[in-house]
């Protein structure tokens, strides 16, 4: 699973990177240390004329028939094997796919009691999340608030001995495809995302992290 992030890339750095047509007006801040319900840069598609929107949001997602914005689960993952059955996810894998720019993401290997901390890198430079996302308000007269929530997948053989699950990672080739709204989305479609993945999660490096305190490029550095 990912449950850390780092992403440090600017609005217009992000922009070029990943072709889109617009930028939001919105805070885009770095950070090497990205936590769960914090606001995150986020790839979309327009419903009707299919341009690609650069904006933010908040990184845990919640469905239009959430009581509270704050769930009583974690929604920051969603397992891509069962995305599709869960009411919270399903109704976003149809037409509200997204990515999630990374610089890089954490995970924890975990021997007895002892959990050492390890950063995932892609030699190729950003990584792109295959992302779901949903909109939530508290009531007709609030403001809609975007969310969003990482795929999961089977961790490939390379970085299988750090963690069970890794997030599903999308080459430059796919994603149009992934964002694309003309496109309904089923669980055959995202199986496909999943087999898409793999190449690009077996390309994954990794490297031993210090303990993530604070914020800052010293998180990513090796130990």
């Amino acid at each position: 699973m990912c449950g850390r992030y780092a992403s440090t890339l600017s609005g217009e750095e992000l922009g070029r990177y990943f072709h889109t047509d617009e930028i939001a007006d919105v805070e885009m801040l770095p950070s090497w240390n990205i936590a769960p319900t914090t606001n995150v840069p986020i790839v979309v598609e327009t419903r009707d004329d299919r341009l690609r929107l650069l904006t933010t949001a908040r990184w845990s997602l919640v469905p239009p028939f959430a009581d509270s914005l704050t769930l009583k689960y974690p929604t920051f993952n969603a397992r891509s094997e069962t995305v599709t059955e869960k009411p919270t996810f399903r109704g976003s894998v149809g037409q509200q796919r997204a990515i999630l720019p990374a610089d890089a993401y954490y995970e924890w290997l975990t021997e007895g009691k002892i959990k050492t901390p390890h950063c995932v890198t892609s030699p190729e430079g950003e990584l792109a999340f295959a992302a779901l996302y949903s909109w939530w308000r508290a009531d007709p007269t609030s403001s809609w608030v975007l969310t969003a929530t990482i795929l999961t997948m089977q961790a490939p053989e390379p970085i299988a001995w750090l963690h069970e699950r890794s997030p599903v990672l999308l080459a430059s080739e796919d994603w149009d495809w992934w964002l694309n709204r003309a496109e309904t989305a089923d669980q055959a479609f995202v199986d496909d995302a999943v087999s898409r993945s793999r190449p690009v999660a077996e390309t994954l490096v990794v490297h031993e992290v210090a303990p993530l305190k604070g914020n800052g490029p010293h998180l990513l550095a090796p130990v």
